[in-house]
């Protein structure tokens, strides 16, 4: 067997076994979806028809829900963060070190599980707003592409996620630490346009990571127009991918706490 099919092979074992966690304790994962269905009920039933008229008019969920589905994916990065430091504290990190098990096969499957259990996630965040009036006039191929940035943005948090949980030293802590990345979007174009914002304001919500990726969501669910959205979602996407991972990578490599 070869060093790439092994690795292969254990990080499929570690997803298991955080699958496994998951579904024997649920209470986090239904938290991540709840939390980003409230907040819509709120702002489409509570205040959907003053924010509607001040953004132009039309259905004010067709405008809100993009950027509360990117709200779900950053809720989402919580469940990494707290597995991976609760592993990190309770010992079984070392004892999988004793193991010929290799080394990138823990953080894969923490990886891997959280970003299944997201998506399973955003899809029940989409039925919702779907039964709330959400009418996206996406095709296929469009589906197709908004999935994809979704499954990008998501793997892209889990890893920067992955991270926090390796330095934090308690679980409490690693659960806080990732949420400021849940209200990134609300101080950027998912409740209402960056325009309508005070110019400090407005600069940030332009220039943040958020701002393109839910208006390229947008474009593609609803066919407003994208721009240069999608480059620059892909570029940050990609960005925070590789600095996520490679901090994931360089912080596991210390020495476990005790």
């Amino acid at each position: 067997m070869s060093a790439l099919s092994r690795a292969v092979g254990e990080s499929l074992t570690m997803l298991r076994r955080n699958l496994k966690h998951a579904q024997r304790y649920p209470a986090m994962t239904f938290s991540v979806v709840l939390m980003p269905v409230m907040i819509l009920l709120l702002f489409n039933y509570a205040y959907g028809d003053a924010l509607g008229t001040g953004i132009g008019g039309g259905d004010y969920i067709d405008y809100v829900t993009p950027g509360i589905v990117l709200m779900a994916a950053t809720a989402g990065s919580l469940v990494t963060a707290v597995g991976v430091c609760v592993d990190m504290t309770e010992g079984i990190v070392n004892r999988f070190r004793t193991l010929p098990v290799s080394r990138s096969a823990f953080l894969a499957g923490h990886v891997l599980g959280s970003v299944v259990q997201t998506m399973l996630g955003l899809l029940i965040v989409v039925l919702a707003a779907c039964a709330m009036g959400f009418r996206p006039d996406a095709g296929p191929w469009e589906w197709l592409a908004a999935a994809g940035l979704l499954l990008f943005v998501t793997l892209a948090l889990t890893w920067v996620s992955a991270g926090i949980g390796l330095v934090a030293r308690t679980p409490e802590s690693a659960g806080n630490l990732p949420m400021p990345l849940q209200f990134l979007p609300f101080v950027g174009s998912a409740i209402v346009p960056p325009e309508s914002m005070p110019t400090a304001l407005r600069r940030f919500a332009e220039y943040q990571p958020f701002t393109p990726l839910i208006e390229t969501l947008r474009g593609l669910l609803t066919g407003t127009a994208i721009g240069s959205s999608a480059v620059v979602s892909l570029a940050w996407c990609t960005g925070l991918t590789v600095v996520g991972f490679l901090w994931a990578r360089s912080a596991f490599r210390r020495p476990v706490r005790r």
